[in-house]
């Protein structure tokens, strides 16, 4: 790597943990840009798909919706937004036996598994959104 990719990916990567919100690509560009004018929204693009593909960074695929980033690296869950697209953590145990489990049934190999919750996020529910919502069915 060179030292201007070097440099530049420390950017993109300190960018990302300052947001610290699961920011798109567009988000970090714009956080980027705004201190770096001379790096390119590819330039950003390529860096966090890097970050990704090395576990420097999570790409969190987002159900009907642009990827976002994860400056948190661990196994967790993820819970959006129904009203404005906010991405949280949900930090509950993640089932580690459930990809054991389908690769046994179906025969599959290196299996692994997203969950993304969908809500309303306490700020839209503050605001009114989602008073109209159906509520939360109970799985039993």
């Amino acid at each position: 790597m060179s030292a201007r990719n070097t440099v530049q990916r420390t950017i993109v990567l300190d960018a990302l943990r300052s947001l610290a919100n699961h920011p798109t690509a567009d988000e970090v560009f714009d956080a980027v840009h705004a201190e770096h004018p001379s790096i390119s929204k590819a330039t950003v693009y390529r860096l966090l798909n890097k970050l990704s593909k090395d576990g420097d960074a999570l790409k969190v695929k987002i159900n009907n919706g642009a990827d976002h980033f994860d400056h948190q690296t661990f196994s967790h869950y993820h819970i959006r937004c129904r009203e404005c697209g906010r991405v949280e953590d949900v930090l509950i145990p993640v089932l580690t036996t459930v990809d054991c489990d389908a690769a046994k049934l179906s025969g599959y190999q290196n299996i692994s598994h997203t969950l993304q919750f969908d809500g309303v996020c306490p700020a839209c529910q503050g605001a009114g959104a989602g008073a109209d919502a159906p509520p939360a069915q109970n799985a039993e």
